[in-house]
């Protein structure tokens, strides 16, 4: 294995031929078993690259524009940019972030319901100019802030009204006057976006609701004089090929209808968990464990029986990698580092605590596992949309160590497919994992 620095918290390493990512989890193991056991991420850049070339087989009408709340990691930003992707940023860092990585800034979408002043300001003084756009107070302060700015209206639909309390988006009877507003104002209004959650169980049913809003709100907007060219049609991609293939097959029979090429609008999209997901897994350690024995009266008087149930402490929680779960996402069941299933072992019903000992960190509330030991280890697949670089700073560690790894067969596809990474990255150095 040989190991890529570009600057010490950013390292690849490239896996020679026959080193799996197991190899690599097995590595840092090895040498966290030596200090605290801590916590650490191991992200697969080949995923990425494998996901785009899915995304471009599956939905090529479709063009990519990354939420870089995602996953802000420097390797994602980097590789996603050098593959051409859009970017949607909601605050000044994210937008620095991409900016850094050499994303022109007419690739950038400033999203966001309401905006911060300086938010604003940092667009402008970036000629970044497309802007989300839902209300009236959000258009007056872009109006007097960014007066350049080329305006995305989000407008509401049933599915995303259905998964949350609160309205998102601009309904359509309220589209005509936030339309007037804006032609009265002098700011451009170039589009339309909106987002059908992931979660949405009818998807012909919803995109055809908001594809049809959208070309009216279009239409509204070519009748006052602007000049509407872009459809966003948002997020909700899962990250299984499955999933995006019902997405397309709903959507693209309604784009051939109500946006066909010949209309000039460019149609985007927000694939953020479809893009990073499965790259990341996250290795944490069993740093406590409880058992509980509860007692059962049987049918038969004077019988009973007894089963016992696991209470796990790991080394992080829902504070920490584990955030999305306080915002109602599932976690999958782990895997046990190193641990192979006998046909005879028992299973038990066990449930996943953080380290705060706080009564909402219970990272999972269910699971069955075999009997677990004070210091074995955990994997957690599909953690790459799981806010890793958002909630450090409420970890139980100060920052989680992410290890970049990349086989040598995909490191050379992105080469190929045009992925510049810093020059400082191809100092090459050998690394070796014991088996």
């Amino acid at each position: 294995m040989k190991g890529l620095t570009d600057k010490p918290n950013y390292i690849i390493e490239l896996l020679e031929e026959g080193v799996t990512l197991e190899d690599v989890i097995d590595g840092h193991i090895c040498e966290q078993a030596l200090v605290e056991k801590s916590a650490f991420v191991v992200g697969n850049l080949g995923a990425l690259m494998r996901q785009h070339a899915c995304w471009q087989s599956i939905a090529p009408q479709l063009q990519p524009y990354y939420p870089v709340k995602c996953n802000s990691s420097p390797a994602v930003i980097e590789i996603l940019a050098s593959l051409g992707l859009g970017f949607i940023c909601t605050n000044k860092t994210e937008v620095s972030l991409v900016l850094e990585h050499g994303v022109p800034p007419e690739n950038i979408i400033l999203s966001g319901v309401c905006k911060q002043l300086a938010h604003i300001k940092h667009a402008a003084k970036n000629n970044i100019e497309h802007l989300v756009c839902e209300n009236e107070a959000e258009l007056s302060k872009i109006s007097r802030l960014h007066p350049g700015a080329k305006l995305l209206l989000q407008i509401s639909t049933e599915a995303h009204a259905a998964e949350t309390s609160m309205a998102f988006g601009s309904s359509l009877k309220n589209c005509r006057h936030l339309l007037e507003a804006a032609k009265e104002l002098g700011v451009q209004v170039v589009g339309v976006t909106f987002h059908i959650p992931s979660s949405c169980q009818d998807l012909q049913q919803a995109y055809t609701h908001a594809l049809s809003d959208a070309r009216c709100v279009l239409d509204m907007g070519v009748d006052l004089g602007f000049n509407m060219n872009i459809l966003d049609i948002g997020g909700g991609f899962t990250g299984s090929e499955f999933q995006l293939r019902q997405v397309e097959s709903a959507v693209r029979p309604l784009l051939d209808a109500y946006f066909p090429p010949l209309s000039g609008v460019h149609v985007l999209a927000q694939p953020g968990s479809f893009y990073v997901a499965s790259a990341f897994s996250l290795a944490v350690s069993v740093i406590g464990k409880k058992a509980v024995t509860h007692h059962w009266d049987g049918l038969v008087q004077g019988q009973s029986h007894e089963d016992t149930e696991f209470l796990y402490y790991i080394s992080e929680g829902v504070y920490g990698p584990f955030s999305h779960k306080l915002l109602g996402n599932s976690i999958s069941a782990p895997s046990v580092h190193k641990h192979v299933l006998c046909a005879e072992e028992k299973m038990y019903p066990s449930s996943l605590w953080g380290p705060s000992l706080d009564q909402l960190d219970q990272v999972m509330e269910r699971c069955l596992l075999p009997e677990l030991s004070v210091g074995d280890w955990l994997l957690f697949s599909n953690m790459g949309a799981s806010g890793l670089e958002d909630f450090t700073c409420l970890s139980n560690s100060p920052q989680l160590p992410i290890y970049y790894t990349v086989s040598t067969g995909d490191w050379y596809e992105m080469q190929e497919a045009g992925v510049v990474l810093d020059s400082a990255m191809k100092n090459f150095s050998m690394v070796h994992y014991s088996a």
